[in-house]
């Protein structure tokens, strides 16, 4: 069964085809994949991973096409971001 896997930096996006055999969990495919070793910063206990934009579990059984993604921590929190936004706008508007 095909899918796809994807890790994407802020330089840079590796997509990985990959061929698996039914039953198979989105923790086998990532270790299958070599993902693990290409990027060691990539710890699965941290690191949310989720099928088409859904987080998923590990122990999550693939499906033909199904599109595994390893997401990176934020670097920011998106409140705070939006806050210290508006708060800039509305000194810039005095």
């Amino acid at each position: 069964m095909k899918i796809e896997l994807i890790y994407a930096l802020p330089d840079e996006q590796d997509l990985i085809e990959l061929d698996v055999k039914d039953g198979t969990t989105i923790e086998q495919a990532i270790i299958q994949s070599g993902l693990l070793e290409r990027y060691p910063q990539i710890d699965l206990q941290s690191n949310k991973v989720g099928i088409f934009s859904k987080v998923a579990k590990l122990d999550t059984t693939l499906r033909e096409g199904d599109r595994i993604e390893i997401y990176r921590p934020l670097i920011a929190d998106p409140k705070e971001v939006r806050k210290r936004k508006a708060a800039m706008q509305k000194e810039a508007k005095k």
